[in-house]
């Protein structure tokens, strides 16, 4: 019987989700932050590899960290895309990065270390890196937990950029 109630739920969101993207893609290519979570279950995952490969065959450039979760999902999906149209700018260098990334990280073409940030904590360098990666984009999409303070505070810097700002929570 639940099966049957959750159903609509469920599909209702990925109405709205699919709604989301179609708004995103009518207004042509983009330079699109992609940041979130690293605490994502496998179904979001997903989705949000499903969301950036169809943002990348848009035409549209992508850019995110190198964290996994959200992020390491975005890349995937991007380089099935074109990876030519994806850049990964991470907080600090690659060396810091946990070796699962780095497998990753090593089919990136567009790859930026911030090595001068390997002294801080990772949470101060991912701070700086979100503030770096909503400089270059247009538009940010978030996926967070309402106690994810640090992305929280990401959208907030970027709606004050007056960047478009999408966010989707978890909880």
């Amino acid at each position: 019987m639940s099966q049957s109630i959750d159903a609509p739920l469920e599909s209702s969101k990925v109405d709205v989700f699919l709604q989301e993207l179609a708004a995103i893609q009518q207004s042509g290519s983009k330079r699109i932050a992609i940041l979130g979570s690293r605490h994502v279950p496998i179904t979001h995952q997903q989705l949000i590899e499903l969301m950036t490969y169809a943002l990348v065959v848009g035409g549209n450039r992508i850019m995110t960290s190198g964290a996994t979760g959200t992020n390491s999902a975005a890349i995937r999906g991007a380089l099935k895309g074109d990876p030519n149209l994806l850049t990964v700018i991470l907080p600090q260098s690659l060396d810091k990065q946990p070796r699962e990334s780095r497998d990753q990280l090593d089919q990136v073409m567009h790859l930026v270390e911030n090595s001068s940030n390997d002294s801080l904590s990772l949470a101060e360098a991912s701070a700086i890196c979100n503030q770096e990666i909503i400089s270059r984009c247009q538009q940010l999409i978030c996926f967070a937990f309402h106690d994810s303070h640090t992305l929280l505070r990401t959208c907030e810097d970027a709606e004050d950029q007056r960047k478009i700002v999408t966010l989707f929570y978890f909880d």
